[in-house]
């Protein structure tokens, strides 16, 4: 096992927390990637700044090996109040790091320092901070920059801190793992009037309660009942006093799906339901949908490899080989479309440690004590494949 010292992990504990006082919202990490760029330039690294405007690669090339791997960490924090009374709590009113991306950064970087001192391993080694994942697009964002093109890569890999599962624990999953995200804003436009006289109006409020239900059915009769999805209806605008019909009605709905092709017929069944449901009410319907995430599907090859080098370096109890899908979505599937990887998970706790409650609370804190682990993981990796 690639053991990082006692004072080599307070040091990387700190940085976190560092980090951690210091949130910056998606494309404006710059405080932190000019810290990550300054840690690799001093540990020997090649680097190269700016790709998705603060995102930040940095390679290592050793001996005559011509593999090429990535390792990815993101770096951006949330528009949330921090509520955990921590002594590194964030600094900046209404930003935290609420998803853990400080610790996937200082996991990272405790994993570049071990790395650039060793040389066991031969070949390209390709670090990639990003920016912006947290509904920023920032993967996209860096490949349009022609991160890959720079930085080729024959695989690539990324892992994410997850509350629930024991600390420490790692948790992999072939194929299908994290979920697309559309989003789909509908104005259903009627004709106001009096409450008293509903007659004398179309009433988009009504034809908007019967569109909420209907939704749900595109899910329980339309999809495959062994194929997860989701629509949920987040948000609904209408109207200003009890005895006036509004002229229109706005509803914000999320939809999910872990299948590429579920993804594409829930968004025409959606569509031809939003329509009929609004005819049948006598209002009209106005659909801005947008593309969010790609569904995250991990290299079965790669997710393999990944495995058996936990099954090599971490005791049996530490590791889940097949871990569940999950409803979240993550932009590190754009990158899995182009370079065969795995994305994996560390168990962030199981509720008893402090902070361990789900990612996106004003309580959550990233576990510490996954620094050292998640950084021998990687250095096992890297040593794996590049020996």
């Amino acid at each position: 096992m690639y053991q990082l010292s006692t004072e080599a992990i307070e040091e990387f504990i700190g940085l976190r927390r560092d980090i951690h006082r210091h949130p910056e919202l998606a494309y404006e990490e710059h405080r932190t990637s000019a810290l990550v760029a300054d840690k690799l330039r001093q540990w020997g690294y090649s680097v190269t700044t700016g790709l998705g405007g603060t995102g930040v690669v940095g390679q290592l090339v050793r001996g005559t090996g011509k593999v090429r791997i990535g390792l990815r960490a993101d770096m951006d924090a949330l528009p949330i109040e921090e509520n955990n009374g921590l002594a590194w709590s964030s600094c900046k009113p209404g930003l935290m790091h609420a998803c853990g991306h400080d610790g996937h950064t200082a996991m990272l970087l405790a994993a570049a320092q071990m790395l650039a001192l060793q040389t066991s391993w031969s070949g390209t080694l390709n670090l990639i901070f990003q920016p912006a994942e947290e509904g920023g697009g920032g993967a996209l964002r860096m490949m349009q920059d022609g991160l890959f093109e720079q930085f080729p890569c024959d695989s690539i890999y990324a892992m994410h801190n997850m509350p629930g599962f024991p600390q420490g624990q790692l948790v992999f999953r072939n194929g299908p793992t994290m979920a697309s995200s559309d989003y789909m804003s509908i104005t259903l436009q009627g004709q106001g009037g009096h409450g008293a006289m509903p007659h004398r109006a179309n009433d988009p409020l009504v034809a908007a309660a019967s569109l909420i239900m209907a939704l749900q059915t595109v899910v329980s009769r339309n999809v495959d009942p062994l194929q997860p999805a989701v629509v949920t209806v987040g948000s609904i605008q209408a109207g200003k006093a009890n005895n006036v019909i509004p002229d229109t009605a706005q509803l914000e709905i999320s939809v999910r799906a872990l299948d590429p092709q579920v993804r594409v017929h829930m968004r025409q069944r959606l569509h031809e339901l939003v329509q009929l449901q609004a005819q049948s009410y006598g209002v009209k319907a106005h659909i801005d949908w947008r593309d969010g995430y790609a569904v995250l599907v991990n290299d079965a090859q790669c997710t393999a490899q990944a495995l058996q080098v936990a099954r090599k370096h971490f005791a049996p109890e530490q590791i889940v080989d097949n871990g569940p899908m999950l409803t979240g979505s993550e932009d590190f599937a754009f990158m899995l479309e182009r370079v065969p990887g795995c994305y994996l998970f560390i168990g962030n706790g199981t509720g008893q440690e402090p902070g361990a409650c789900m990612v996106h609370n004003p309580a959550y804190d990233f576990n510490d004590h996954n620094i050292a682990i998640g950084a021998q993981y990687w250095v096992a990796l890297v040593n794996d494949l590049l020996s």
